[in-house]
């Protein structure tokens, strides 16, 4: 399927953390007559990720609130906890970031954006992309190339609206 302007993106089972635990919600009731900008990296705690990628967002948080944007998620093939402690390690939670754990890669493989680099230990994980998604359908999308972290930044993202 891929992941481009004008896609409804599609729904999926997807974990975060509640006030009781670890709880399921789906993809598009998180998504539905919001305007979010979900971004998707391969995991919490690894280098560019814990470097790059989410600090460019939550440095540019306040701009895309500014736009209009309602939430900003990050996306990874992780569970819960390592996603919520990861939230609270780097400040993403307090910077208003929210995060959503592909636990089981259900909206990865449907997007058909499946990483897998094995001399790193990372199997099954999620591309990097970044996109604007107004309830629930792609107005921008931007997707790097496998193992490269540069235009789904928050900064190059925010360059594109």
């Amino acid at each position: 399927m891929g992941i481009s302007v004008g896609d409804k993106l599609p729904d999926a089972r997807m974990t975060r953390m509640g006030a009781e635990g670890p709880e399921n919600v789906q993809l598009h009731d998180v998504l539905s007559g919001r305007k979010v900008v979900v971004f998707a990296l391969p995991g919490a705690f690894t280098g560019p990720c814990s470097t790059i990628h989410l600090p460019s967002f939550m440095k540019t948080a306040d701009q895309y609130r500014a736009k209009g944007v309602d939430e900003i998620i990050c996306i990874a093939v992780n569970d819960p906890f390592a996603m919520t402690a990861w939230a609270k390690s780097t400040g993403a939670d307090e910077a208003g970031i929210s995060m959503l754990a592909d636990a089981e890669g259900q909206l990865t493989n449907a997007l058909e954006m499946a990483f897998t680099a094995p001399h790193l230990g990372l199997i099954g994980r999620s591309n990097r992309y970044a996109a604007l998604v107004d309830n629930g359908e792609v107005v921008a999308v931007s997707v790097d190339d496998p193992g490269v972290c540069d235009i789904s930044t928050g900064e190059k993202f925010l360059e594109t609206l």
